[in-house]
This record gives C-alpha cells, sequence and structure tokens, in this order.
C-alpha cells in the first residue's frame, strides 16, 4: 500500500531520464495500484494517484518495452490520451493489441495511428471495426486543431492517401451493397398505399461527405466497378443541393467576395451523363408494395431533376419511360376515395400531378393527373377577424390584405392550382382537360392564376374566361367582429353563414371560424350546438359553456359524472358536437 503523500515522489521518479531499468516495475506498480487506506478505499488520493499517473505516462511508456507493462500502462489511460501519445509515436500499433482488451476501436486512435507512414496499413486494417456512423471521423477529424490552430502555426499534414480511399470506400459500401441486393425496410408490407410517400433516402451524411471531398475524382469513381451505382446516386441526389447550399454561406460571408447570383453547375455534363444509369432508380424497381414503392420513386426522379435540370434534357426519352412504368406498376392514377383519416391524400395527389407534369410525356397519363385535380376537395378561403395582435396590425398596412389569392396562399391552399399551372406548362398535357379543371376551380384559385400564375399564353386566356355567376361573391368566407355584425339586419344568420361553409370541414381554417363565433355576442345556443364539443368546453372560452352546463346537469350526479366522462375526448377522437354532449346528458337518470 503507496502512501498518498508520495505520488508526486512516484510521479517526478518516473519522470527521470535516468530511472534505472531496475525501477520501472516497483514505479509502474506504485502508480498503477488503486489508491487504499486501513480503512478502505480513498477517493481523494485516487484522484491524486490518476493526476500522477497521467503526467508520468508518456515518460513511462517512452522508457518500458515490456509488452506486460506496457499493458499494465495502457488500461489506465483514457481516448484523447491514447490518441495523443499515438499521433507522438510513443504508442504504436504494437500496443493495439493490449488497448483493444479492455475497450473498443474509436476513429481519433486510427487516425493518430496512420500519422506515422509505417502504420497506415495497420491503420486502415481496424476501419472495420468501427461501427458504419464512425468510419468517416477518421478524416472529419484528421486534424484535431483546425478550430484552436493559431495564424501562420504550420498546417496539419493531409490525409494518407491510401486511408482516404479505404474510409471512401468503407462509406460507400453499405449503398453500393444495398443496391445489389436492396431489400424491404423493417415492417414495410405493413405500410398502406396512404402511407406518407416523403422521396427515399439512398446513402446516409458520411458516404456524401467522403465524395465531397474529391470532387476531382467524381467521373473516375462513377465508372467504378463496384462502388459506381452508389456515386451516381449520390451525385444526382446531393451533389447540386450542396453546391447552392455553399455558395449561400459564402455569399452571407460579408468578408468573402463578390459571387455569381447562379453558380456554375457542381456536375460536368461528362459526370451527369455518366450518372444516367442511376437515374430513374432501376434497382427498386422490384420492391413490394408498387402503390407505395412506384410513388416514392416518382418522386425521387422528379427531385432529382429539379436539381439537376439539365436532365430533363440530356435523358428525356428515359424520364418518360420510367414515369409510364411507374404510373402502370403502381396504378398511380386509380382514383381512391379520400378516407376521413387520410390527411395525407390530398398531398400525395399533388405531388403525383406535379411529378407528371415535369417527367411525363403521356397525354392519358397527364389527363388522368387532371382529373385527380379536379377531385380534390374546394379550398376554404378565410378572411379572419380583425385583431389587435401585431400580425393584423403589419396586415392592415397593407390594404389588400384580404385579396382572395393572398389569403388562398395563407394555409398554402394554392397548391391545387399551382399543379395544374406545372401540367399546363407540359406541352403534352392535353388542353381540354386542363380547361376541365378551369371550370370547377374555386373563385379564389381562379383570382391566384390571374395574379400569380405563370404558364403559356392559353392557359391564362383560358382562366379568364371561365364565367362566374353574377351573384357569387368571391369565394372568401369574412370574418366579422361584432362592431361589423351589429351593422347586418341579421347578425345570426351572418354567424350560421360561417358555419355552413366548406370552410368548417377545412383542418387548418375551421378553428378560425368557431372561434368567431364562440367568442361573439350574436351567437345563440342553436350555433353551440352545432360546433364540436372540444372547440367549445377547451380550445376557446370556457364560460361560455358553463352557464349551459350548469342548466342542463343541475342537481343530477348521473349528469355531472356523464360530463366528465364525456369530456375525455383526444385529438383524435371521433369529434362529437356541443349539442350531441347536451343530448346526452338530458338522457342521463337523474339522481337525487
Amino acid at each position: 500500500m503507496v502512501n498518498a503523500r508520495t505520488y508526486p515522489l512516484w510521479r517526478d521518479l518516473a519522470m527521470r531520464e535516468d530511472l534505472p531499468k531496475e525501477a520501472l516495475k516497483t514505479v509502474i506498480g506504485a502508480l498503477c495500484a488503486p489508491a487504499t487506506t486501513p480503512g478502505g478505499f480513498d477517493a481523494q488520493a485516487e484522484r491524486w494517484r490518476e493526476e500522477a499517473l497521467k503526467a508520468a505516462l508518456p515518460a513511462l511508456l517512452a522508457q518500458t518495452s515490456a509488452k506486460r507493462l506496457r499493458g499494465q500502462l495502457l488500461v489506465h489511460a483514457d481516448e484523447k490520451t491514447l490518441a495523443a501519445l499515438a499521433a507522438d509515436g510513443t504508442v504504436t500499433a504494437a500496443d493495439v493489441p493490449a488497448i483493444l482488451r479492455h475497450r473498443q476501436v474509436w476513429p481519433g486512435l486510427i487516425s493518430a495511428l496512420a500519422r506515422h507512414p509505417s502504420q497506415v496499413e495497420a491503420a486502415i486494417a481496424l476501419l472495420p471495426r468501427l461501427p458504419n456512423h464512425e468510419v468517416e471521423q477518421v478524416v472529419r477529424d484528421w486534424d484535431p486543431d483546425r478550430y484552436t490552430r493559431t495564424k501562420g502555426a504550420a498546417p496539419a499534414s493531409p490525409v494518407p492517401q491510401e486511408l482516404f480511399d479505404a474510409v471512401l470506400a468503407a462509406c460507400l459500401t453499405p449503398l453500393a451493397a444495398y443496391l445489389l441486393h436492396p431489400e424491404p425496410e423493417e415492417g414495410w408490407e405493413a405500410v398502406s398505399a396512404f402511407s406518407k410517400d416523403w422521396s427515399l433516402e439512398l446513402g446516409g451524411r458520411a458516404s456524401w461527405a467522403m465524395l465531397a471531398r474529391c470532387p476531382q475524382r467524381w467521373a473516375q469513381l462513377t465508372a467504378h466497378p463496384v462502388l459506381g451505382p452508389a456515386v451516381q446516386h449520390l451525385l444526382l441526389d446531393q451533389a447540386e443541393t450542396q453546391a447552392l447550399e455553399d455558395a449561400r454561406l459564402r455569399a452571407a460571408d460579408p468578408d468573402g467576395e463578390e459571387l455569381p447570383v447562379v453558380p456554375a453547375p457542381a456536375l460536368s455534363e461528362e459526370v451527369l451523363l455518366a450518372c444516367l444509369p442511376a437515374l430513374c432508380l432501376p434497382e427498386l424497381s422490384g420492391l413490394p408494395n408498387p402503390q407505395v414503392t412506384a410513388r416514392r420513386t416518382l418522386h425521387h426522379i422528379a427531385n432529382r431533376v429539379l436539381n439537376n435540370p439539365r436532365l430533363a434534357d440530356l435523358a428525356a426519352d428515359q424520364l418518360h419511360a420510367a414515369a409510364d412504368a411507374l404510373v402502370t406498376r403502381g396504378q398511380l392514377l386509380t382514383w381512391a376515395d379520400n378516407q376521413e383519416d387520410d390527411h395525407e391524400f390530398d398531398g400525395r395527389a399533388l405531388r403525383l400531378a406535379e411529378d407528371l407534369a415535369l417527367l411525363s410525356a403521356n397525354s392519358d397519363h397527364l389527363a388522368g393527373a387532371c382529373a385527380q385535380l379536379a377531385r380534390l376537395d374546394q379550398p376554404a378561403v378565410v378572411s379572419p377577424t380583425p385583431s389587435q395582435t401585431l400580425i393584423r396590425v403589419i396586415d392592415n398596412a397593407n390594404p389588400d390584405h384580404d385579396r382572395p389569392a393572398r389569403l388562398l396562399e395563407r394555409h398554402y391552399e394554392h397548391r391545387r392550382v399551382q399543379a395544374l399551372s406545372t401540367l399546363a406548362a407540359n406541352p403534352h398535357t392535353p388542353r381540354t382537360a386542363v380547361v376541365d379543371v378551369l371550370n370547377g376551380l374555386h373563385p379564389a384559385e381562379l383570382a391566384w392564376i390571374a395574379e400569380k400564375a405563370g404558364g403559356p399564353d392559353w392557359f391564362l386566356t383560358a382562366a379568364a374566361a371561365v364565367p362566374v355567376p353574377e351573384d357569387e361573391d368571391d369565394g372568401v368566407v369574412r370574418l366579422l367582429d361584432d362592431d361589423e355584425l351589429g351593422k347586418h339586419p341579421d347578425p345570426a344568420a351572418v354567424l350560421q353563414s360561417w358555419l355552413d361553409s366548406p370552410a368548417t370541414g377545412e383542418i387548418l381554417s375551421r378553428s378560425e371560424v368557431y372561434r368567431a363565433v364562440v367568442t361573439s355576442r350574436y351567437r345563440t345556443l342553436e350555433h353551440l350546438r352545432q360546433i364540436p364539443a372540444d372547440e367549445v368546453l377547451a380550445c376557446h372560452e370556457p364560460e361560455v359553456a358553463l352557464q349551459i352546463l350548469l342548466d342542463a346537469c343541475g342537481r343530477s350526479a348521473g349528469r355531472w359524472e356523464a360530463l366528465a366522462a364525456a369530456m375525455t375526448f383526444d385529438y383524435d377522437d371521433e369529434k362529437i358536437s356541443f349539442g350531441e354532449l347536451l343530448d346526452s346528458l338530458a338522457g342521463e337518470t337523474a339522481e337525487a
């Protein structure tokens, strides 16, 4: 048992260059043995011992060649210390087995070992022992002082080419292997046709981060016999978006040089042509559940064309054939009635129309997309009641704040007519199919076309020629405050017209309508009975319902218990109206 007060002595002995070899075993044993006292473990003494050992460790390892003694020292060092010792050559590849007996491989150890040319091969051999998400860190963290290096200090040595190539291959291999044998995601068989259908995700952040570090090799890598398909997919998905993001960051730098408004493409035409075999995701064509996979694949291809607009000309025939095949295989234009709990239904129809407008040359498919747009629900365009909040103050500064076209965009309800204008811009879309949709549009959608839509002249002319009945207003449900309602001969009838409007069926607008009715002094019990119970009781002014509930329940304990049970509704529960709630209370037997 070593006296805790002697740890500084053992530390100083260890750090002496003239320490006899015969003393090494004793010094190492004194600094590595846990600190104890006659009473047991001593936490304070243990901290002193750890500090003394950490200070003496480099000197002890430099003087010790025996594997057993080096192993005894290495087990006490943390990852940061071991990496630093490996970087300066004190810890070598020969020590790795002893280190790995007590801990897993980490990126910093591999980077530190590879700083010595004689150990690069040994460092590469450790890469398979890293988790996939940590492999790229070997290169990313190659320069640990990149954020703290002072101006004028020597830069870090470059990453050895052999190590860079090995890390690049390790990051690309998982995607390359998946593309050879794509498998459905876990639980894929349970995914319904009504599932969300955002674009597929190919490759992780690490694979693109490595590929982005060597743009001069992209043309060569696209032709790699094993990794080529993975490289092609990553370049199509990531290269242009990354270039735009980098350009935005440079433009935001006040000290940066002035950049062109439109940066040059990240992919040369040569590289873009080399990526065409991967453009339409042929590896994923056989996945099950085609109603979902075909839709997602089509959307992914459309995103690639949006990111790389030159593809529309370079690969027109390929894109048209892929769109036809995906629509047919996935039966994407087969109309399914909108399910009440399917909140993504409209979004899928809109995305499909936009994707086909970009990719398809099939007039039947494009006409089918128009027909789907025509069958979507009409938008609910609501102008909110005047308010003193900051938003309303800002809006009121603009006299046109409640123009139909602007209100349509307020809840992102212009997407249907926006998709239609995109379809109209495709020369293969039958004009009659577009005109049929125009004739059924909401007045605010027609106003949006007149103000904001692009597209061919014939489309704008046809929209302007759509007849509007003389007695029809602009389609906007304008919510008034009580001062304005008081000027109307029948304020209660105005409130009822709001409840009868399509706005009460649209998830983003109906709360505004309900709030305006509930808070109006012109409301009646009949108005409240038509509103969902949770909107009356929980979302707005609870005192509105207090007297009504007191009258309905009175001195009946059964009715009060029934009210408490009825008020457990959750957001996803089937909605009951306030009137249905009151009727259910009336059916309870009164108890003394």
